[in-house]
């Protein structure tokens, strides 16, 4: 399957720490001819972090999608109706929007397009990072494993020595994870040795 003129949601949260794997991801996606629509959390638009301005992350969207970020629930919520998109990604997604998602709360720009896309019956495809997959979030990740229409990026722990609770998306897999979703596949396997990609 081709990506060509596919219509892709983005969706970023608050994880800083992931940016610099998942913008080159974007960038593929954009190089593969599909329409890029990014939606940030507010997390991303406002906080300043040792991993850059949140302002300059919006700009550095601006610059590889050619579109302005969807930064509010009004303007999230016509890609159910009005404009549906085929694919929607939420990469980083935080263990906080990991949870909410789990649980039907959609209090954010980019849980509100997620909604959406599952109203229109499409894939959503989530590239997770959090700190505690292995502790009170592991019943989300497995609730949201089991939800139709919903597809991880592979993952694994990300220092199990130092933080063994944690888990974090292999980000260079995001495109092959969104073409098994538009399938109705889960990219296999989904657990790997995430850790060994530094070493």
């Amino acid at each position: 399957m081709s990506l060509q003129g596919k219509r892709i949601g983005f969706g970023l949260t608050g994880s800083h720490c992931t940016y610099d794997e998942v913008f080159p991801e974007i960038e593929t996606l954009v190089n593969e001819g599909a329409e890029v629509v990014p939606i940030v959390s507010w997390t991303v638009e406002s906080t300043d972090t040792r991993f850059g301005k949140g302002e300059d992350w919006i700009q550095r969207i601006v610059d590889l999608t050619g579109n302005e970020p969807i930064n509010s629930i009004v303007k999230a919520e016509p890609l159910g109706p009005k404009f549906p998109l085929d694919c929607m990604v939420i990469s980083p997604m935080t263990g906080v929007s990991l949870s909410k998602f789990a649980n039907a709360m959609n209090d954010s720009p980019v849980l509100m397009a997620a909604k959406a896309t599952l109203r229109n019956q499409k894939p959503v495809v989530l590239g997770i990072s959090t700190n505690d997959a292995l502790g009170l979030n592991g019943v989300n990740i497995m609730r949201l494993m089991a939800t139709k229409n919903i597809y991880f990026i592979p993952f694994g722990q990300d220092d199990p020595e130092k933080k063994p609770n944690s888990m974090v998306a292999r980000m260079s897999m995001t495109k092959a994870a969104i073409l098994a979703a538009m399938e109705g596949q889960q990219l296999q396997p989904v657990i790997i040795e995430r850790f060994r990609d530094s070493v």
